[in-house]
């Protein structure tokens, strides 16, 4: 089925597909990296718990009516996506301040916001994805108002069906990444991955960080982390 390499990023490669112009295969490594790459390092099973975690995720999405790039798993570390064309914008989700919004304006880490924050970054790794406001995604990008407000909405509604659904396995949702891309009739879907590399999760019970905050911060064994996550979310299956 896979065919030649499309791209390479940080944490996946994109392949074509045989005979198929419209799907790709998305093959998860095993790499981590924060800091817009200055920190990296190979956990040896990370891409499984990404690829299968990401798979839960959109399933579960697809089940409460959200569209996304996402067909099916193909193995442990392999998924086959409908193609997509990404538009070069990070959405960024927030529940609770964490991260780079507590060094950018002075907000303590933990502080509740009264309602979710949505934060648009341009996609220019030389760039370092620069924060960006609504008027700037236009200049951009090739999105029009009403695709802001469509992707700003969805990404409100992916936070709404996202927050019970961790919940059930005792993990909060603090915030989370999302890419959008246009599929082959030019709807708006979501696409790449959703998963603890995009996530930050913190235990309900104890607080702990269950996500790429503990390669970040040098918290403990990143594998072990996402796989605690995986069994969780299979033992509800």
């Amino acid at each position: 089925m896979k065919a030649e390499l499309l791209y390479e990023g940080k944490a996946k490669k994109v392949y074509c597909v045989h005979e198929d112009v419209n799907s790709l295969v998305l093959s998860y490594k095993h790499d981590a990296t924060a800091f817009n790459g200055e920190k990296r390092d190979v956990f040896e099973g990370k891409g499984r718990y990404n690829n299968l975690i990401s798979a839960a995720i959109f399933t579960y999405l697809s089940e409460q009516g959200v569209a996304s790039h996402f067909k099916h798993v193909l193995n442990d570390t392999e998924q086959l996506v409908e193609r997509t064309t990404i538009i070069p914008l990070e959405v960024v989700v927030r529940n609770i301040a964490a991260g780079s919004i507590t060094r950018r304006l002075g907000i303590e880490e933990k502080t509740a916001f009264p309602s979710p924050l949505v934060e648009f970054y341009y996609k220019d790794d030389q760039l370092g994805d620069p924060l960006i406001n609504d008027a700037h995604a236009l200049l951009l990008t090739d999105v029009t108002s009403e695709e802001i407000e469509q992707i700003k909405q969805l990404s409100l509604l992916v936070n709404q069906k996202l927050q019970p659904f961790f919940a059930e396995v005792g993990l909060q949702l603090i915030d989370f990444k999302l890419e959008f891309g246009r599929n082959y009739s030019n709807a708006i879907v979501l696409s790449d991955e959703i998963s603890p590399d995009t996530c930050r999760l913190w235990d309900i019970k104890t607080g702990a960080k269950m996500d790429k905050d503990v390669f970040r911060e040098g918290l403990g064994d990143l594998v072990e982390v996402y796989e605690a996550i995986l069994n969780r979310l299979e033992a509800v299956k």
